[in-house]
């Protein structure tokens, strides 16, 4: 196949445990009709996956979700996880941070360093990242009505490193359709925040080509009740309202849609949430290129972060909690995520310590192991 010599493995053989060869790829005898309905891995409309040799070629990036209350403390857990072999970063802010408020408002009484980092300057963020090379690793950053106040943060912090926007790479949620249907953490009217959301889809289009714009999010939504399928539906359709509000601002989904990415939640249904996974990467690319014309299949990829079901965790028996997120997580790696957050055991309880986010973060790395597409990792 072409396409595989762009997309050349990390190794040059995969074996099985009795040392038989693995081949790139498997297809049923009835290959004509296969080719027609489902097609190959990284080619439209993607059903198998985005990269031809999917995991062999590029592991999906380990990005565990944490944020403390203060900067200093969030910093040293980054700094762990990265010690660990966590290969991004995930950061998670307070409600007074999400919404535009500053630590010492009256507003923001009682809910700061709740749920997250509390980042009232320049000062915290650059705390936050201290001694983490940022073009090294990639970020992402669940922010949405102050989103782009935050990447401004974050593309200062990088120039106070050294480090060129053209060389950050990373995600900010940015999804303000989904606070208004799941969340809630909105502050302007939406047709002034989608106005934001095309802003800086065009901003970084000129300015950080390798980050993405936008994390268009079911996840929230299934944690508010939905089902796999609503789940989809909502998300595409957020999806779809983005898309259409960026061409009408004159911009180009040919370029923007490169840097869409979009988080889904895995929950229980094994064999239901790896279909789902597939059947939202073909729908997103006819949508692409029969809806809004685009030609340039990157675009038309759908990339995607995953996080285990936190609604699924139970508080009354934790250590249940690894063998269901480890479920959870199987069906994202074998569904095609792009990165993926694994739920510590504790999250039922509060926030994770580091044996139960070392556990949730081994969690992947075995998954990785057992598959075959990455070397066993030695927790000692």
């Amino acid at each position: 196949m072409p396409l595989l010599k762009r997309f050349p493995e990390r190794k040059k053989e995969f074996k099985t445990s009795f040392d038989g060869p693995v081949e790139t790829l498997y297809t049923p005898a009835e290959k004509d009709e296969y080719v027609e309905k489902i097609g190959f891995p990284g080619e439209y409309p993607f059903t198998r996956g985005v990269q031809p040799t999917m995991y062999r070629g590029r592991l999906w990036t380990m990005r565990q979700y944490a944020g403390f209350g203060t900067a200093e403390e969030s910093n040293r857990r980054y700094r762990y996880l990265l010690s660990q072999g966590q290969t991004g970063l995930s950061v998670a802010f307070d409600l007074p941070t999400q919404i535009g408020y500053d630590s010492d408002d009256p507003m923001s009484e009682g809910e700061v360093g709740r749920v997250g980092v509390a980042i009232d300057s320049l000062e915290d963020m650059e705390t936050l990242f201290e001694g983490i090379p940022l073009e090294r690793v990639s970020t992402s950053m669940t922010i949405n009505s102050t989103a782009a106040i935050l990447l401004a943060m974050y593309i200062a912090v990088g120039e106070k490193q050294g480090v060129d926007a053209l060389k950050l790479t990373g995600t900010i949620q940015n999804d303000i359709l989904k606070e208004y249907i799941a969340r809630g953490t909105y502050i302007f009217p939406p047709d002034s925040s989608m106005r934001l959301i095309t802003d800086i889809f065009e901003y970084c289009s000129k300015n950080l080509p390798d980050f993405n714009t936008i994390s268009i999010s079911g996840y929230h939504i299934r944690e508010a009740g939905a089902n796999s399928v609503q789940e989809i539906a909502f998300t595409l359709a957020d999806g779809i309202a983005y898309v259409q509000a960026a061409i009408d601002a004159g911009l180009d989904p040919n370029v923007f849609g490169k840097r869409l990415s979009f988080f889904f939640n895995s929950h229980n249904g094994f064999l239901e949430e790896i279909a789902k996974f597939r059947a939202a990467r073909r729908l997103w690319a006819k949508i692409m290129k029969e809806r809004f014309g685009v030609t340039d299949e990157k675009a038309m990829m759908l990339r995607f972060h995953t996080q285990t079901g936190g609604s699924t965790l139970t508080a009354q028996q934790p250590m249940n909690n690894i063998v269901r997120v480890a479920f959870q997580a199987l069906a994202a790696v074998l569904g095609g995520t792009q990165s993926l957050h694994t739920n510590s055991f504790d999250e039922a309880l509060g926030l994770p310590t580091e044996d139960s986010v070392t556990i949730a973060l081994r969690t992947q790395q075995i998954i990785a192991s057992e598959t075959g597409v990455a070397d066993t990792v030695d927790p000692l």
